[in-house]
């Protein structure tokens, strides 16, 4: 199990699909201030806990689609965090396509530093655990944001984004997505 090549063909997957509704909405994202970032990923989030206690999905889309969709909206708040909210403002496809993959470097960066001193124990954890750990997450964020984005002794929405999206990862490659993307 090689986490770096599998964390890479997730996070490939995700943004190919970034990629693709950039072409079809632009940078429609722009827009949305740090609140809906948040919300939007609530109710990803909430969705998943949701198909894994009821075991159905009525609309079609499974879990997968909400973790990737978990993995993007992370980098949009990332990025959104560094940008600023913008209601005009349009970013070419090849500037949205370098951030994405400096946030996620980051990202993957403190995903290595965690796991050398955690030993990978998310291998071990179930996937409503991770599912959990990402709504906990979204919680956080939302007092921070409450809180007009002070914290005492926390780390800072950022970091949550970071976790949240390496969670999502770490649910993907669980599902297998990693060992069937290419």
């Amino acid at each position: 199990m090689d986490t770096s090549a599998q964390y890479d063909r997730i996070i490939e997957h995700c943004q190919q699909l970034f990629a693709k509704k950039t072409a079809d909405y632009g940078t429609a994202w722009r827009i949305m201030r740090p609140a809906s970032i948040t919300d939007q990923l609530y109710i990803k989030a909430q969705r998943i806990r949701t198909l894994e206690e009821k075991k159905v999905s009525k609309v079609g889309e499974g879990t997968t689609d909400e973790y990737i969709g978990i993995v993007n909206y992370c980098v949009i708040g990332i990025l959104q965090l560094q940008l600023g909210t913008s209601i005009n403002e349009q970013l070419p496809p090849d500037a949205v396509q370098q951030q994405y993959r400096q946030a996620v470097r980051e990202t993957k960066e403190l995903m290595f530093a965690k796991n050398h001193d955690y030993g990978e124990a998310w291998r071990d954890m179930r996937l409503t655990s991770l599912t959990d750990l990402i709504l906990t997450k979204i919680y956080r964020v939302k007092q921070i944001e409450d809180n007009d984005g002070q914290t005492v002794a926390s780390e800072g929405v950022k970091a949550n984004y970071q976790d949240m999206l390496n969670y999502a990862v770490f649910a993907l490659i669980k599902l297998g997505i990693a060992d069937s993307k290419s």
